[in-house]
């Protein structure tokens, strides 16, 4: 069960004023009169809907993201990607403190633990605050950690929402991410771009360094890459013939991902990559 956003740290998105009048059912500014919905304690802002998302497989992706622990055992287990976990140990280990203000930014219904409020633009069942990433309602230096995995290839300015993480996180605040590098198209509703290893290291240039690693290797980028070849030159065109070979091939070429259990500690792996982590600290 996620942890229940604290309203304390809650601003306007509009006019960035914290004089916020809570009902029962309604959040409204009292400088700007903005209103926003309020609806088992979580606090809506935004809602983007199953009908925003146009591909087909993405809108069965998001069906079963519904159902947190089978999406979380279709995806570790036949996405082309090899999933280590490592943001596991780092909730683990930084993530265990109650009086800590802990976001999941981009977390759709993921469960990880009641220390962490999660924060998406649709409105799963375990999310608490349902609003653009890129414009946080929240109080500047308000927040301990913020997690987001996997998530800023579908904003179009990933800079404005690590600015934004930036703005919210206290001073010596961590922020742990997740940024793709080699891998397909996934819309959800958007894809936008991926980073190098050094474009993750500019793109969250103002925090320091505490560590940068791989995060699925080059197997990963590989296969992904070899499954959308074959579905595309086998399906003739025809988008829902490309989606079905393409569910096929991830049910039989799977366990090929699992040479990443060795290949991601080589050098030289970060070349054709999955994607990275980054984890920093606000100076």
């Amino acid at each position: 069960m996620s942890k229940n956003l604290n309203k304390d740290i809650l601003i306007c998105p509009i006019c960035k004023g914290d004089n916020l009048l809570f009902l029962e059912n309604e959040l409204i500014c009292t400088n700007c009169n903005n209103s926003n919905k309020i609806e088992n304690g979580k606090y809506i802002f935004t809602v983007s809907k199953l009908e925003d998302i146009v591909d087909d497989f993405d809108r069965l992706k998001y069906s079963i993201k519904n159902h947190y622990k089978l999406y979380t055992f279709l995806t570790n287990t036949f996405s082309p990607v090899f999933a280590d976990n490592y943001h596991f140990k780092f909730i683990k280990k930084y993530c265990n403190k109650k009086d800590l203000t802990i976001l999941n930014l981009g977390s759709g219904n993921s469960d990880y633990t009641e220390y962490i409020s999660n924060v998406d633009m649709f409105n799963y069942n375990n999310v608490n605050l349902v609003c653009n990433i890129d414009n946080l309602p929240l109080k500047s230096n308000s927040c301990d950690i913020i997690i987001n995995i996997a998530v800023l290839e579908h904003v179009n300015n990933p800079e404005l929402v690590v600015s934004e993480i930036f703005r919210v996180l206290k001073k010596g605040g961590i922020v742990f991410s997740f940024f793709p590098f080699i891998q397909g198209f996934h819309a959800s509703p958007y894809d936008f771009s991926r980073r190098t290893n050094e474009g993750i290291k500019y793109l969250f240039k103002d925090f320091n360094i505490m560590e940068i690693r791989i995060a699925g290797g080059p197997t990963s980028g590989f296969l992904w890459i070899f499954q959308e070849f074959i579905a595309i030159f086998f399906s003739f065109g025809i988008k829902r013939l490309h989606n079905v070979i393409l569910i096929i091939l991830l049910m039989l070429t799977f366990p090929i991902k699992f040479l990443d259990l060795l290949l991601r500690y080589f050098p030289m792996s970060e070349n054709i990559a999955s994607g990275f982590y980054y984890i920093g600290k606000k100076p």
